[in-house]
């Protein structure tokens, strides 16, 4: 066990080891972490749907005595852990996103892990952010293909690569996230688009921290963007706005037969629970009018929160930049202290001396409470 010991001692030294929160209760936009409440601005509950009472109440009345309403599929996809609702979900998800055929995943580290692995093979190569999340770097470096990490938003950058390199292989994907999770920037879809034309390659977008902010249907910035006709494969996660579990890539019919056949992460695991998917539709079918309602009032925050900064960003991610991993901890903790529930978030989840505050914004918050966790950001600075 020396090695292990070895290794935990190496974070502590550079104040790089994580533990598990002791959260006693999250309710609405709060959260009670040892007896303290505090506003919870690490949340990407973006929407604050995830302990809405009313809608839980609603949700339980309607379908707990139904006989889908049960907590394990017991199977994978394949053999018996599915049922209508699973396709119910994967119609509703495609039309949303005016897409041919969706899969649903059970998370998206699962969904990014599979699609990206399996998608290309020897011959073929990859072309991803420098930025771009773990799970796709981690679907990169367990699939066969070849890939090169342009420098983040650097689109001459990603050109030069694909003019030096694309020629030598036979399928080409462009990736990026759309709202990236660090940093709450926005990628610039149509450009990607040009370049994917440009090279005859794929494009596949993550909509994780975009689908059910932006766009009239919710679905992210390719809708905003009104780019979702180019866009060949999109990736995003029922687990953040939309208050469930799981994820779904969404595609042509082609391709998604293509994965229900080649994704290890989609094959081999038991499926999620048909009472999450029930209650994923129940969101879908039944509340989306809420949802957009809720996304309404989170994008006045989100107006007003950069209006006040002062700067050009547009999404509900703020990233306060501190640099150095101890002073970050500090910082955050004094933050918690005063009632604001926020983390420092250290390499590797972010570069190496760029660990800073990722403050979250949602729904319920309101100006007044972000504008008083800014002011005393500063004075904590000071």
């Amino acid at each position: 066990m020396n090695f292990y010991d070895e290794e935990i001692k190496k974070l502590v030294q550079k104040d790089n080891f994580r533990q598990i929160h002791n959260i006693e209760e999250k309710y609405d936009k709060y959260l009670t972490v040892n007896g303290q409440k505090m506003i919870n601005f690490s949340s990407n509950d973006y929407l604050n749907l995830s302990t809405n009472r009313t809608l839980i109440d609603n949700f339980l009345t309607k379908y707990k005595n139904t006989n889908e309403f049960i907590f394990s599929s017991a199977s994978s996809r394949l053999l018996t852990g599915t049922s209508r609702v699973y396709k119910q979900l994967e119609n509703n998800i495609a039309n949303l996103f005016k897409k041919e055929a969706c899969l649903l995943f059970n998370t998206g580290y699962q969904c990014n892990l599979g699609v990206v692995s399996s998608l290309v093979n020897r011959d073929d190569v990859v072309f991803s952010d420098k930025l771009n999340h773990a799970s796709i770097i981690d679907g990169m470096k367990l699939g066969t293909s070849e890939f090169y990490r342009y420098k983040h938003f650097d689109y001459e950058n990603l050109e030069e690569l694909l003019q030096k390199h694309r020629k030598n292989y036979k399928k080409a994907i462009i990736i990026s996230e759309s709202v990236f999770s660090m940093d709450g920037d926005i990628a610039n879809i149509k450009k990607l688009v040009e370049l994917k034309k440009k090279y005859d390659c794929l494009l596949m977008i993550d909509e994780a921290h975009a689908f059910g902010i932006f766009g009239n249907n919710l679905t992210g910035i390719c809708e905003k963007e009104n780019l979702l006709d180019d866009i060949d494969i999109i990736t995003a996660t029922l687990g953040k706005s939309f208050a469930s579990m799981g994820a779904f890539c969404v595609s042509s019919k082609t391709i998604i037969n293509y994965l229900v056949n080649k994704t290890n992460s989609f094959i081999f695991s038991t499926a999620l629970p048909p009472s999450n998917i029930i209650w994923s539709n129940f969101l879908i079918e039944e509340n989306f009018n809420l949802a957009k309602e809720k996304s309404q009032k989170l994008q006045n925050l989100i107006n007003n929160a950069h209006k006040y900064l002062k700067d050009n960003t547009t999404t509900q991610i703020i990233p306060v930049i501190i640099g150095d991993n101890s002073k970050t901890i500090n910082i955050a903790e004094e933050l918690q202290a005063k009632g604001f529930f926020v983390l420092p978030v250290r390499p590797p989840t972010v570069p190496i001396n760029t660990s800073r505050l990722r403050l979250s914004l949602t729904a319920d918050i309101t100006f007044e409470e972000f504008k008083s966790i800014i002011d005393t950001v500063n004075e904590v600075l000071k």
